[in-house]
């Protein structure tokens, strides 16, 4: 894996750069994990931390255990004030990965919500959005209104991909080459697909986003994990709002 980065936020952050020690088996292909019996073991993640006996070649980021790739970089936003995280993002070859997990209902998803209140949103801001059957169920193919480089108008891709867990929800939002093209979205898929989620015992309202972490190699001093920020924190100034889960940070954009 390549870098942690603490990233800014506009709020104010620090922005540092260290050396990754995953906290995981050593980096290499993603490989589906040990989750025991073959029978009763499912063909697709994210995964719930009850399906695993172990964290395998991942990274403990709190809420998630996201898997690692050789050359895939983090990017941990920290507020500077709270030094609480406030999101995490993966890029790799080009391509862009951010995930999220969130709270959700023990007796039903929120994912066909959800959708459609970020494509309802970003069609209200001019994008375009199509609803479509992909890796992982229904996602949006998205294309958001921008500012450019140059200060003119632009256009962004995004796939939204989102899976519904026991009392949690799971979202990614792919970006750059990986929202476009099918091949350079593979690895990153894996990635996703790859995930375990750690949903804690607290009743939390559906949408509360769960607690991320920096990892220990990128805490100063090895400090204690702190909760991950409620508020929508992380948001680059070109970035829309369009994220309909109020309680965890926007999208935030990956250049």
């Amino acid at each position: 894996m390549g870098l942690f980065r603490r990233n800014a936020s506009k709020k104010g952050t620090d922005e540092t750069r260290e050396p990754a020690t995953a906290e995981a088996a050593e980096p290499g292909t993603v490989a589906g994990p040990d989750t025991g019996d073959a029978a009763e073991r499912p063909e697709r993640g994210p995964f719930d931390s009850t399906q695993v006996t172990g964290m395998g070649p991942r990274v403990d980021l709190g809420a998630v255990w996201l898997p690692v790739l050789p050359g895939l970089e983090l990017r941990m936003e920290v507020d500077k004030k709270t030094q609480k995280v406030t999101g995490v993002s993966a890029t790799l070859n080009g391509s862009g990965l951010q995930v999220q997990a969130f709270a959700a209902p023990r007796t039903e998803g929120i994912w066909d919500e959800v959708r459609a209140e970020i494509g309802a949103s970003i069609t209200r801001q001019g994008g375009t959005v199509d609803d479509v059957p992909g890796t992982f169920g229904r996602e949006l193919i998205a294309r958001i209104p921008a500012t450019g480089p140059d200060g003119q108008p632009a256009v962004r891709p995004a796939r939204f991909v989102g899976v519904d867990g026991p009392r949690w929800f799971l979202r990614g939002v792919l970006s750059g080459r990986a929202a476009v093209d099918a091949e350079a979205a593979k690895q990153l898929e894996s990635v996703f697909a790859n995930v375990v989620v750690v949903r804690d015992g607290n009743p939390r309202p559906p949408r509360d986003l769960l607690t991320l972490t920096l990892p220990k190699s990128a805490r100063p001093g090895g400090a204690p994990a702190e909760d991950a920020a409620d508020g929508p924190d992380g948001a680059t100034p070109q970035t829309p709002s369009f994220d309909p889960l109020t309680r965890g940070p926007e999208i935030t954009e990956i250049r």
